[in-house]
């Protein structure tokens, strides 16, 4: 009877002296990743300041996400805080705490358009792949409207992982935004502010990052594990846009969060977001969703 004990709490340990190296080794592959340096090649955009620029930055901040991320002062603020994840967005106005105070016009394009810091270093959570394709005139417009902002205290990012989190991303199961843009893409011409396909597949950028390049949806890389996976946009099996049969019930659904039916969209949907797009940035999505080809629901 105590031989069996014995050897019951030498396996107990063994175990536990596995799973501590096993956690262990995931920290340190994932924060070897976290400081990996990545050298691209990067085109400065000069500052703008004229009125119309910042009145459309703002604009884009309001309905490109980074709002709802960074708080509308821009000074940063709980973002997720569950299943064992705590992510809390940086300071981004130029007040005390700032991670973008000495941001040259270089370090404003490497981060929002190709995920790299400053050091160059990736990114962790910034959804640059969202930002990669904004045009030369968006991106200094959202570059103006930031650092315009009323300077507010507040700190770098907060990032806690759970150790699953960890090991998937030490492993390439979850990437980082660096790992997925195409950095010698150049940035896409103006696009006409119009209800065209061609402005809803810019506007469509914004939802890469949960609805996947191709827009079939899935489950979403890195989410906390009780997010349902994203739907699937496409006319493909299981799409969600037979049921707007019109570009008015989708400007009412990002309007209210709920279908056409009345039943409630998850609140993992950005909403906070997407009721600042336009009824026409809106009705060009919609236009462009009617063009994109179908997927399989969970193909990305």
């Amino acid at each position: 009877m105590r031989k069996a004990l014995k050897v019951s709490l030498s396996v107990i340990v063994a175990l536990i002296a596995v799973a501590a190296l096993l956690a262990l080794l995931a920290h340190v592959l994932s924060e070897r990743k976290r400081q990996r340096t990545i050298d691209v090649p990067v085109d400065p955009l000069a500052f703008v300041s004229e009125e119309a620029s910042i009145a459309r930055g703002k604009h884009l901040f309001l309905s490109r996400g980074c709002a709802e991320c960074h708080g509308d002062n821009g000074g940063g603020h709980v973002v997720i805080d569950e299943s064992g994840m705590f992510i809390k967005s940086p300071n981004i106005t130029r007040g005390p705490g700032s991670v973008v105070a000495n941001y040259s016009e270089v370090d404003w394009v490497r981060t929002i358009r190709h995920g790299i810091k400053p050091d160059k270093h990736p990114m962790f959570l910034m959804p640059s792949a969202d930002y990669n394709q904004l045009t030369n005139v968006d991106l200094a417009s959202l570059i103006a409207y930031t650092r315009s902002l009323s300077p507010v205290a507040g700190e770098g990012a907060v990032i806690r992982l759970p150790l699953i989190v960890k090991a998937l991303y030490a492993v390439g199961k979850i990437n980082d935004d660096a790992e997925t843009i195409d950095h010698t893409r150049p940035p896409p011409p103006p696009v006409a502010d119009a209800v065209t396909p061609e402005n809803g597949a810019y506007v469509a950028n914004i939802c890469i990052g949960c609805h996947g390049p191709g827009l079939s949806g899935g489950d979403i890389p890195g989410a906390p594990p009780d997010w349902p996976p994203a739907a699937n946009l496409t006319p493909g099996d299981g799409g969600v846009m037979a049921r707007y049969d019109t570009p008015n019930k989708l400007v009412t659904m990002m309007r209210t969060a709920k279908r056409p039916d009345g039943s409630a969209v998850s609140t993992v949907m950005p909403f906070a977001t997407l009721k600042n797009l336009s009824d026409a940035e809106v009705g060009a999505l919609y236009a462009y969703l009617k063009t994109v080809p179908p997927r399989a629901a969970g193909n990305r």
